[in-house]
């Protein structure tokens, strides 16, 4: 995935950064703006889901004074504003379709008229949009037109979900950990890691950072265990049962490292018996 944006951030090519909600496409999109020639001039990210067809189209492309109840003054939409930066649309699978039509003239034209105006006005900005959903599905439904989607879908990057790539979880908590606490150095204790690495994460990266933002409240110290995590996060036998792996060889290190008897005495010290302290110590 970030080779594939290394890649296209230098051009002007219009992306498409497909993925589940949360994954993290608007730092994607970020990413992308900041690695291109575009990068001093702005990023402006436009939310498409929810909004009605009117508010979504003001937004975009502005309004003139009285186009409207309520258009009390001239509005500049963020067409104009993203002049010589990068255009991010996220959600752009939830445009109405008359809107759409109007989207693809902007792209295929590179003009636009503001809502109530009569004078075409040239825009100038690199596109990217983002979707959760399944635009190849929404265009076979007729719920998505096939030339905006063929449009918008020149580069597509696909941003795997957290639990495809659960070997990340460490470093983006670092990460994300500094950012929560900024005024003191937190970490996951290696059993709370071991916990967060076997979450499914239905919510993502957002997911994640909510759930160390909750934890960093609840930890009186700098070290994030167990106790301070959600209880609900999702567990499975096989899970559990490497969570005890590693408690298990978490303690026999630690009993290790304090003794300095005999094998014999650590396992009385640990109430197993010799041969059971040696297959442990063989298996972990």
């Amino acid at each position: 995935m970030l080779a594939l944006i290394a890649r296209v951030a230098p051009t002007d090519t219009s992306v498409l950064l497909l993925g589940e909600t949360g994954t993290g496409k608007e730092m994607a999109a970020r990413a992308v703006h900041e690695a291109s020639p575009r990068a001093r001039a702005p990023f402006v990210a436009v939310d498409c889901s929810g909004l009605a067809e009117t508010l979504v189209e003001s937004e975009l492309f502005g309004h003139e004074r009285g186009a409207f109840t309520g258009a009390l003054a001239r509005k500049t939409g963020l067409v104009e504003v993203a002049t010589g930066g990068t255009l991010f649309l996220d959600e752009v699978g939830d445009i109405p379709l008359g809107l759409q039509v109007k989207l693809l003239r902007l792209l295929e034209t590179g003009t636009f008229r503001r809502v109530g105006g009569i004078e075409p006005l040239h825009a100038d900005f690199r596109l990217i949009a983002a979707t959760h959903r399944d635009l190849g599905r929404l265009v076979r439904e007729e719920r998505f037109r096939s030339d905006l989607y063929f449009r918008i879908a020149a580069f597509p990057v696909t941003l795997p979900p957290l639990r495809e790539r659960r070997t990340d979880i460490g470093l983006l908590t670092d990460s994300l950990l500094s950012r929560i606490s900024e005024d003191r150095v937190r970490s996951l204790s290696p059993a709370a890691l071991t916990r967060l690495e076997h979450h499914d994460f239905p919510g993502n990266v957002r997911e994640l950072r909510n759930i160390l933002e909750r934890a960093s409240l609840l930890a009186d110290g700098d070290v994030i265990d167990c106790e301070h995590l959600p209880v609900d996060l999702s567990m499975t036998p096989d899970s559990i049962g490497s969570m005890l792996e590693h408690a298990e060889r978490h303690a026999l290190a630690a009993a290790l490292a304090a003794h300095s008897g005999s094998r014999r005495d650590l396992a009385a010290r640990l109430g197993i018996s010799e041969r059971t302290l040696y297959r442990k110590l063989r298996s972990l």
